[in-house]
């Protein structure tokens, strides 16, 4: 085959092996001839390439306390114009970095269905022999292993699809999903309470042991969507772990539709949607976390939580795209905020499909 047919990334049952180095100036993308089984052969490198399963850093510091979020939410701690929205447009603008960075990716395409997206900064020629889903896990799984150059705790496989509900070609590691462009999905539940014709939303302070985004504000219940599981059945997992949400009450969240957001940062490409939950809980009701990911809760009235948003980068930028979803559905927004609608758009930036 030769290299200059070729401007994508390709999987076939043909090419057996995985070859990645850095391209010449002439071909961003090539295949190479047809290696040994991956599982014999080291991957050759012309370039070190490094991974890292940490986030991005967030401006704000990440060890406030309760009574920082308390005080900056109270409506007049700052003078704000209740119809300005920027400070929610910020944060969706956060979430959706790098656009103009589109052309620097390839399409991954397996069996002529585009699967991600791969920086040029590589060259691979691909790759996989045999028909499987396991074969496929496998080899991703052993490259990934290879390209990290350091010991990762490996225990979350994702779904590689097309689209949500269509065949799964393989499942990849979830600190793997960005660098290959693969499509990634999440539940995130907005938990709240009604008192005295207020509602109030618990919030979670993620532990500083998390890897990422520790110690910042989360949802009550969130997590993405593994290999083997659906939503509805993992948001009740989600919630017992993370909040100790009995099942009796998780199985009542409402399904309320997505967001999405695409997030360009260096080789990393994140195409992520989020299928977002409400759940009313009793007002006697108290989260207590199960797994240690989170440190702490609080209950917050929602208008409060809003103001966190607008003036602070406290929050998991992507929980604020959830929380920003739920004002609008909630009736917190209005036609009379001006950008209002470019606003609801923006929240589902990312394709959806």
């Amino acid at each position: 085959m030769a290299c200059s047919t070729y401007n994508y990334l390709h999987l076939s049952h043909k090419i057996p092996s995985l070859f990645i180095s850095k391209p010449s100036h002439a071909f961003p993308i090539t295949f190479t001839t047809p290696l040994p089984s991956l599982s014999h052969t080291p991957i050759k490198f012309n370039k070190l390439v490094k991974f890292s399963t940490h986030s991005a850093s967030v401006s704000a510091t990440n060890t406030f306390t309760w009574d920082d979020v308390v005080r900056i939410s109270q409506p007049d701690s700052v003078p704000h114009d209740s119809s300005d929205l920027s400070g929610f447009f910020q944060k969706v603008k956060f979430c959706n970095r790098g656009s103009e960075k589109q052309s620097e990716f390839l399409p991954f395409v397996i069996e002529d269905q585009i699967a991600g997206y791969i920086h040029n900064g590589w060259r691979c020629g691909q790759m996989f022999g045999g028909r499987t889903n396991s074969r496929y896990t496998e080899r991703v799984r052993s490259l990934f292993t290879r390209l990290t150059m350091y010991s990762t705790n490996f225990n979350q496989l994702y779904p590689v699809t097309s689209s949500f509900g269509a065949p799964i070609f393989f499942s990849l590691e979830r600190a793997a999903a960005p660098y290959f462009g693969i499509k990634v999905y999440g539940v995130q539940m907005n938990g709240y309470v009604e008192k005295d014709g207020q509602k109030l939303l618990w919030i979670g302070k993620r532990s500083q042991m998390k890897s990422t985004y520790p110690g910042m504000l989360d949802q009550l219940a969130a997590g993405g969507l593994p290999y083997g599981i659906a939503c509805g059945e993992n948001l009740v997992k989600e919630c017992e772990e993370e909040a100790g949400i009995p099942k009796s009450i998780s199985k009542e969240a409402i399904p309320v539709g997505t967001v999405s957001y695409m997030d360009i940062d260096g080789y990393r490409y994140k195409r992520d949607v989020l299928f977002c939950y409400d759940l009313k809980l009793p007002a006697s009701f108290r989260p207590e976390n199960q797994d240690g990911e989170v440190d702490s809760f609080k209950l917050i009235p929602v208008t409060h939580v809003a103001n966190v948003i607008q003036r602070t980068q406290f929050f998991k930028p992507n929980c604020s795209l959830v929380i920003i979803d739920f004002l609008f559905r909630h009736g917190y927004m209005s036609p009379e905020h001006f950008g209002y609608l470019d606003l609801l758009q923006s929240l589902r930036s990312g394709d959806c499909s």
